[in-house]
């Protein structure tokens, strides 16, 4: 039993790797999915990227970064 599951696997394997190389054709996220919307941009130059600021990142969440300590108080419990 344990000889079919790891064939099935195997053969799944084999799939998606076959699948993800383009024999079936190209994947969805190949190409523009929305042509239009490019076309319907308004301004599209008016756009500035800017560098957060100190005060602007402090808000932003650090990811991978430590947990921060839990801001609860804790005591001994009395008997």
């Amino acid at each position: 039993m344990l000889r079919w599951l790891i064939a099935i696997l195997l053969l799944a394997n084999v799939l998606a790797f076959v699948a993800m190389r383009g024999v079936f054709g190209p994947l969805p996220a190949a190409g523009i999915r929305e042509p239009n919307h490019l076309n319907r941009q308004i301004h599209p130059d008016w756009l500035k990227v800017r560098a957060l600021s100190a005060a602007d990142a402090a808000d932003q969440a650090v990811v991978g970064g430590p947990a921060p300590a839990p801001a609860i108080a804790a005591s001994a419990l009395a008997q």
